[in-house]
């Protein structure tokens, strides 16, 4: 290994007229040659409307806030898919989750996780001579082979999977196993009481801003998960109770504070301006949870669904000197443009396996006419292509789907029903109708010409089980050691 490969160990909106002025303007300074350190913070079932800069009501969040005016608003940014192990496979890998055998959340002692045969952004910067650190939810996988450590992270902290996948009581067959805590391949940790689930943004972030302090002389690639705001929520004493809406709103503060203490921390080692920071979430808000869930103001559905509400995320990039402050982007991006994006940036070869992101760096830059990606795919359960869209125009497939209209959501914790839904064969104009309500297909024949070509030809790809497709572009996820 490396010398410098050692592990630590821790304590704990413009406007549209603005917006076409700041593209006219002259580019900013070219990329530095410096490879430049890369930190991914990844939120869990948070909002579109959860942050102040993107409308949240009745709790702050003052550090991303300060993020967005010092750097980019995407406001057309989408998770890979509206679940969590799809959708951080497809963050890792730069694929759609379907193609690389990633589905629905994986449970406790899955038999299958991410292949090794795959490329994560941690393997394709190791390669580059980073050092790479996970901090928080893995969710990928939770058989040794399948964990952190074996898909080129040098450093972990963290929970194999979701913090709801818990037991208070000891391992018993016909429940969870105890939730164990990894300091890299060891357990150090069991959090079997909400104590200790109040503690976990606290500890989370006293690791990753000493891996940050650690390894500020080399390049580095943080991927810094969050449990929250997942139910159970939990959150320490610092902000229990700072909110006007309750324990959600405590829970985003906490968040918004970690953010913070990460920005201080790449301030202080004097490395903020080689520095990359994304920030943004994993799906939409779990609705049913009432006021233990996040919003998504204007947006159809949460959670779960492949209408907006379901995939259309916060996102906040902040480069400084590279990316233009306070700016807003409004071209169309996802989570799988992050991996050919940091490739561009780092010099990094992409991977020898077909990828389907897009390098969006012409994006961060204010490139002029820049618009890397057009198209974007939903798909959800084990392959069912629920919609296709290019450019504003989404095109929706007849399929059934949970919704949490017409049924009262929980509360304090406790979630309520889900009503089941069924969407019909529909063309919606994001730009006009960004909740999805107009059906507009009869108006516009030759869009949806133009994207039933596109999904004629994902089929043939991807495949799609609503239509018993199962197309030849698909490989298979990692088969647990027996």
């Amino acid at each position: 290994m490396h010398p410098a490969r050692r592990l630590f160990v821790a304590g704990a909106i413009m406007s549209a007229s603005s917006w076409n002025s700041m593209l006219a303007a002259p580019p900013p300074a070219p990329v530095s040659p410096a490879k430049p350190n890369i930190v991914v913070i990844f939120c869990d079932d948070l909002g579109y409307t959860d942050l102040g800069c993107f409308g949240a009501r009745g709790w702050t969040t003052p550090n991303l806030d300060r993020m967005a005016k010092e750097g980019m608003r995407f406001t057309n940014f989408y998770a890979a898919q509206a679940v969590c192990s799809a959708s951080r496979a497809g963050l890792l890998t730069g694929c759609y989750p379907n193609r690389v055998g990633i589905t629905g959340a994986l449970m406790p002692r899955s038999k299958i996780g991410l292949s090794a045969s795959e490329t994560t952004i941690a393997t394709m910067l190791k390669a580059q001579g980073y050092v790479t650190g996970m901090v928080g939810k893995w969710h990928l996988g939770d058989a040794p082979q399948f964990m952190p450590w074996n898909h080129g992270f040098d450093d972990y902290f963290g929970l194999p999977y979701s913090n709801d996948m818990w037991t208070n009581k000891p391992e018993r067959k016909d429940g969870y196993p105890v939730l164990k805590l990894f300091r890299n391949q060891e357990p150090i940790d069991d959090i079997t009481t909400h104590a200790k689930q109040d503690q976990l943004t606290t500890r989370y972030t006293e690791h990753a801003v000493g891996f940050i302090k650690a390894h500020a002389k080399e390049p580095f690639f943080l991927y810094f998960a969050h449990s929250m705001p997942h139910v159970p929520l939990g959150v320490s004493d610092k902000f229990r109770g700072k909110s006007q809406q309750g324990m959600y709103g405590d829970v985003a503060m906490e968040i918004d504070w970690s953010v913070g203490e990460v920005l201080k921390t790449l301030k202080e080692c004097g490395i903020d301006d080689n520095t990359l920071v994304v920030f943004t979430s994993d799906n939409g808000p779990w609705l049913n949870y009432g006021n233990h869930a996040g919003t998504c103001y204007g947006l159809r559905e949460g959670k779960g669904c492949s209408f907006d509400g379901g995939q259309k995320e916060p996102c906040i990039m902040r480069w400084p000197g590279k990316i233009p402050a306070g700016s807003e982007c409004r071209q169309l991006a996802a989570t799988l443009d992050l991996l050919p994006t940091v490739a561009a940036l780092s010099g990094a070869k992409l991977p020898a396996l077909r990828i389907d992101g897009v390098d969006i760096a012409p994006l961060l830059f204010a490139k002029k006419d820049a618009c890397p990606r057009r198209t974007f795919l939903y798909y959800y359960n084990a392959n069912d292509l629920e919609a296709v869209r290019r450019d504003q125009w989404k095109l929706v497939f007849p399929h059934n789907h949970r919704s949490y209209v017409g049924v009262k959501p929980g509360k304090d914790g406790k979630g309520g029903p889900y009503t089941k839904g069924h969407a019909t064969y529909a063309l919606y104009d994001l730009a006009a109708d960004p909740g999805e309500t107009t059906d507009v297909k009869d108006k516009h024949p030759d869009i949806v010409a133009e994207l039933e070509k596109l999904a004629a030809e994902t089929r043939e790809d991807l495949g799609d089980s609503l239509q018993k497709k199962p197309g030849t572009g698909r490989r298979q996820p990692g088969k647990a050691a027996t």
